[in-house]
């Protein structure tokens, strides 16, 4: 069969040139697949270290997703030793500041219960608590900047964040997170009396005064350190008189002007006010 090039309707020279091109890009097409072909089997047996720091720049330039396959790459290559440790963490943080939390939780738990005398597990136990801390907040209450937001939310993640951080300052009492990992148990703490006392406050507007009581006397058997313990004891002294035991109810409000002089209730016996309806329609309106 006679080909474009042979055709005699064409110039010599254009023969010569359309061969020369095909033979270039036939050359090229195949370089190609070699540097293609090459790179992919450089990674497959690239030793650890230098596996280990493509990850690692790839991390420190917040391309996390590259960052995770190059160390779950590392991770199933080299199933032991240092680099091993190190990709585990590291890839722990890479899905924890891509969001991809639960991965984030998994690796680190798996991090931990596999590797108990690790020189690192106080950051482990440090990391598990940031991502428990951080999955709890919302999108949208991170535009709204709303501090009280957290509050209002279910509390399971707060409470694995603060038993995460917990632990580092019981085990790790000097460990360089343990100073950070308290100041959050703080944070964490208030949000958690902070629920509390949002939903003693639903049941009081709502006359379920026992259901009331329970969660107010719960701030002040868990919390009492926590700002909210004064608003549980405003609330514990509203559900008291509500349900006629004046007795205990003086014993309380004496105990709120002892510890919180200033405490609102104590000017104002209709603290706490219910928040209007049209108020909680409002988008982003403080509720408490």
């Amino acid at each position: 069969m006679r080909s474009i090039f042979d055709s005699p309707k064409l110039p010599t020279t254009t023969r010569i040139c359309l061969r020369t091109l095909a033979v270039l890009g036939l050359a090229l097409m195949m370089s190609a697949c070699s540097l293609f072909g090459h790179k992919r089997d450089n990674i497959d047996t690239m030793p650890v270290e230098a596996l280990y720091n493509m990850a690692h720049t790839s991390l420190e330039n917040a391309d996390y997703a590259a960052a995770i396959r190059d160390y779950q790459r590392l991770i199933a290559r080299f199933p032991s030793g240092e680099y091993n440790e190190q990709a585990q963490l590291e890839m722990a943080y890479a899905q924890y500041k891509d969001a991809d939390w639960d991965d984030a939780y998994s690796t680190i738990n798996r991090f931990i219960k596999t590797n108990p005398a690790s020189k690192h597990v106080d950051y482990a136990y440090y990391l598990r608590g940031l991502i428990n801390f951080d999955r709890t907040t919302g999108f949208m209450d991170k535009i709204s900047r709303d501090k009280e937001a957290q509050s209002r939310r279910d509390q399971a993640y707060n409470l694995e964040s603060f038993d995460d951080f917990a632990e580092l300052s019981r085990r790790f009492p000097n460990s360089a997170y343990a100073a950070d990992a308290r100041q959050r148990m703080i944070y964490l703490r208030n949000v958690l009396a902070q629920y509390e006392i949002n939903v003693a406050e639903f049941y009081l507007f709502n006359h379920v005064y026992v259901g009331a009581a329970d969660r107010a006397q719960y701030v002040i058997e868990h919390y009492q350190q926590a700002p909210q313990a004064g608003d549980a004891l405003a609330i514990l002294t509203r559900c008291y008189l509500a349900l006629k035991e004046n007795k205990l109810a003086a014993q309380t409000r004496q105990v709120l002007e002892l510890n919180y002089p200033h405490h609102p209730y104590l000017k104002d016996p209709k603290w706490p006010h219910e928040v209007a309806k049209w108020r909680k329609a409002v988008p982003f309106m403080r509720h408490h």
